[in-house]
């Protein structure tokens, strides 16, 4: 009987001890956090540093309240409050570091265009665990230079007219063709499909009746669940769940890396014109870099060009009078093909989209698909008599300088109007406050796509198609912009 005695006593302290040596972990930690924050303080009597800097919670500091749900056309109460009783550029703490925060356009350009000289790249780690250590996204100097010299050559102007465009106006078709007239749905969900079955197609030649490639998309859809969630990695979270869904989706890109290959060795085949073809006879990547490159384009691709769409699709619900002037510009497309015979796009049809382009500009200048960027500053800098040190982190905030009210008229208002020619004054002084893809030397690879896909598919859906809202939505910011209820609209057919 003596043994379950003493089991018995050693679970008794054992029960006691743990929460203080909790406690003390706790302690510890935050004293740790409280030493390495005078430092920050003593550090910063000696620099002029922009106000703010409030300490907020232990490690995660603002962040909180800086990352709150807020409707995609505002900037959000934090931001609001920060800038009326800081300014522009103030400092806090943010994600667990001593951060600057900047609403001014000015620095902004100026972070952007010198980075790897001053700063760099410098995402949250849960994000290059999720993505890949050699995703674009994360990587940072020559690296990150040739990867991206591949992702520019293979999305060069000669392609988008020769390869993508013709692609693009497929998929469109292909997906519009399944609406029923009358018939409710949501419009987030059909983008999703949209720039999900494009980017399968330009990246691995996959067709959206593949079964594979349904597969694929369901397993990309936990993924990216994963990438905006709290990077808590044990069963059941959704990053544990992204996670397992990278691991599924590498594969099958492996898979169809494998396939090439022997092909390749045994010259046999029809070679495919796409991302994994061009990566493997135009760069020396390894098969690891190879799945990350393709991985993080899939996911730069597709999302952000998902809920563009989407946003055009509902500013321009609340417009009529764009819709009208949309279509207007439409049919005399279409007319120009009728006389020349033809039944398909062509590059000169694009170039003639102009109040399409104003659309697509107006929709990212108010929807902020890409709210903000995180940089790390690597060297001692200032800005306008702003210190600016090293070892901090730096957020240039997109979406603040595109609802200022001094840079942009009415910034809150959908309205197209504001880039067209007759107001060349208004556009020379706005377009380089205009960072919807940011800018400098990661400048996105693929906003031209973006664009591209954008004009085409509201092409044919503005001579196709009447909608509304079925129930009324709105996009938040999570700070990732997402529609409430998906966007659920009813489509009507134009006869």
């Amino acid at each position: 009987m003596a043994m379950p005695l003493a089991m018995s006593k050693d679970t008794t302290i054992l029960f006691f001890s743990l929460p203080i040596l909790l406690f003390l972990s706790i302690f510890l930690l935050y004293t740790n956090f409280i030493i390495k924050w005078n430092k920050e303080r003593k550090k910063r009597r000696k620099m002029n540093l922009p106000p703010g800097m409030s300490l907020g919670l232990p490690f995660l500091g603002e962040t909180l309240a800086y990352l709150k749900p807020h409707q995609a056309t505002s900037i959000g109460h934090f931001m609001d409050h920060h800038i009326n009783r800081y300014g522009k550029i103030y400092s806090s703490n943010l994600f667990g570091e001593p951060t600057i925060v900047s609403a001014d356009a000015g620095l902004n350009r100026f972070v952007l265009q010198n980075e790897g000289r001053w700063f760099e790249c410098s995402y949250p780690k849960s994000i290059g665990g999720i993505l890949g250590k050699w995703s674009m996204l994360v990587l940072v100097g020559e690296m990150h230079q040739e990867m991206r010299m591949i992702s520019l050559n293979f999305l060069s102007a000669a392609r988008l007219r020769t390869c993508l465009l013709p692609e693009v106006e497929r998929q469109t078709i292909h997906v519009l063709q399944s609406w029923q007239a009358g018939s409710t749905f949501s419009a987030q969900e059909e983008a999703k499909k949209f720039t999900f079955n494009l980017m399968a197609k330009n990246i691995m030649s996959m067709d959206p009746d593949e079964a594979e490639t349904e597969k694929l998309r369901l397993e990309y859809i936990t993924f990216m669940k994963g990438v905006v969630s709290a990077p808590l990695n044990f069963p059941g979270t959704a990053y544990w769940k992204a996670l397992k869904s990278r691991s599924v989706i590498l594969k099958v890109i492996e898979r169809k890396m494998d396939e090439r290959l022997r092909r390749s060795y045994c010259s046999k085949g029809i070679e495919e014109d796409d991302l994994l073809g061009w990566a493997l006879k135009q760069s020396n990547f390894s098969k690891e870099q190879i799945l990350d490159l393709l991985l993080s384009l899939l996911f730069a691709g597709h999302e952000t060009s998902s809920m563009a769409l989407a946003l055009a699709i509902f500013f321009l619900e609340g417009c009529p009078r764009a819709v009208e002037e949309l279509r207007e510009e439409h049919l005399r497309i279409i007319r120009q093909q009728e006389m020349r015979g033809e039944c398909k796009l062509s590059w000169e049809d694009y170039k003639k989209m102009e109040f399409t382009q104003c659309v697509v500009s107006e929709t990212l200048r108010l929807g902020n698909v890409v709210r903000f960027l995180h940089r790390k500053v690597i060297k001692d800098v200032q800005y306008k008599g702003i210190d600016i040190p090293s070892g901090w982190k730096i957020l240039p905030v997109l979406a603040a300088v595109h609802l200022d009210p001094s840079v942009y008229e009415d910034p809150q208002q959908f309205n197209p109007w504001r880039w067209q020619s007759q107001s060349r004054s208004h556009l020379a002084a706005t377009t380089p406050n205009f960072m919807p893809y940011g800018g400098g030397p990661r400048l996105c690879a693929g906003f031209e796509l973006a664009k591209l896909e954008i004009a085409v598919f509201l092409h044919h859906l503005v001579l196709n198609y009447r909608w509304e809202l079925a129930e009324p939505d709105e996009a938040i910011a999570y700070p990732f912009v997402d529609f409430r209820k998906g966007l659920p609209i009813k489509v009507h057919k134009i006869t």
